[in-house]
């Protein structure tokens, strides 16, 4: 790779612990202020018969457990990985959804509006959250070194040949099959009359 002042700032800023120290503590800081402040744990004060979240302490507890997470460089590395896989994953979802969006002409996203509803929302939720556990366990270790996701999957991989366990798939996959099957149709309500 070239070396440009842009990369040589980029490099300088990682000598520095920008990405190591300084931007994990940022996120973490963040993170958890947002969340106590958004579940108001240690209470409110009145002033002027308005109730407000107890800032400094939200903000202390958010400053000491920022500094925590960062004292600790194996859960800098996991936010690290983990941060930069979600990215990856949202970009994903955001061409995706740029590519749906090249099938509807104007007229038809301000008319009838583009959104996901229903069955393919749910689904798609449901691949997120998927993907985002298999982001997690790529991202922690084990005492052995290997990651969580790699231990799982040596640990499954030692039943693909086992008759029960392939018994039970096919149990599932048809109990799946005849729910699907047999479900009633949603009834509309009908308007008008």
């Amino acid at each position: 790779m070239a070396e440009t002042v842009l990369g040589g700032v980029l490099g300088f800023f990682r000598e520095l612990g920008v990405y190591d120290v300084l931007l994990p503590f940022i996120l973490v800081f963040t993170i958890t202020f947002a969340i106590l402040e958004r579940t108001k744990l240690f209470g409110t004060e009145k002033f002027k018969e308005k109730d407000y979240t107890k800032k400094n302490l939200n903000a202390m507890v958010a400053f000491v457990v920022a500094f925590l997470v960062v004292a600790s460089s194996k859960l800098v590395s996991a936010i690290t990985k983990i941060s930069s896989e979600i990215v990856v994953l949202l970009l994903l979802l955001v061409f995706f959804l740029m590519l749906i969006g090249s099938f509807f002409s104007k007229g038809d996203i301000e008319t009838k509006g583009v959104t996901l509803e229903g069955n393919w929302r749910t689904a798609f939720m449901f691949v997120m959250a998927v993907a985002i556990v298999i982001i997690f366990l790529d991202a922690v270790t084990a005492a052995d070194g290997r990651t969580w996701l790699e231990v799982f999957w040596d640990w499954l991989s030692q039943f693909y040949t086992n008759a029960a366990v392939a018994a039970i798939v096919l149990i599932v996959a048809v109990i799946l099959f005849m729910y699907w099957i047999m479900r009633e149709p949603k009834k509309e309500d009908s308007k008008g009359g």
